[in-house]
């Protein structure tokens, strides 16, 4: 299944929910949304939930894991991750998410009036400046995420 970002918010609580297969073609997507987000005046707080993600790739990673950098480092919380696929949970644990989320493997309840975010478009170079931004949040993770991530930066920013 194709992936899709849909979302809510509630008096500065957002919900963020992934859908499908998330993949770097939604990047510009979901780094719109949470730039829209962390601006709004009454921003308070987030959760994610990947309950119905199929598959997420590297890059969506990196956007959570920046995702959850900014809300430590400006808003002193830690947010909330949702996620109930053994695979997807193998795959934060191995990435190093419990550092930055607070992770529950249990279905959360859909917020009201959540929609789906509308798809915004990147040019490649802005996709690659996502791309890179998003692979240095998860290699500053973790050593096992710096090694399993550099030989891709090498080329990436060599292109």
């Amino acid at each position: 299944m194709n992936g899709r970002i849909l979302a809510a918010e509630h008096e500065g609580a957002y919900a963020l929910k992934m859908v499908g297969d998330v993949r770097v073609s939604l990047c510009s997507t979901i780094d719109d949304y949470l730039e829209r987000m962390f601006s709004a005046p009454d921003f308070d707080s987030v959760v994610v939930d990947l309950c119905s993600a199929e598959g997420i790739d590297s890059t969506t990673l990196g956007l959570l894991a920046r995702l959850a950098l900014r809300a430590r480092e400006q808003y002193s919380f830690k947010p909330v991750i949702y996620s109930c696929d053994a695979g997807i949970n193998r795959l934060l644990q191995s990435m190093a998410f419990g550092k930055l989320f607070d992770i529950r493997h249990e279905t959360c309840d859909e917020p009201d009036h959540i929609a789906e975010v509308p798809t915004v478009a990147g040019d490649e170079a802005a996709v690659k400046a996502k791309v890179i931004e998003a692979h240095r949040a998860l290699m500053d993770l973790s050593e096992e995420n710096r090694q399993r991530f550099e030989d891709l930066m090498v080329v990436l920013q060599e292109s």
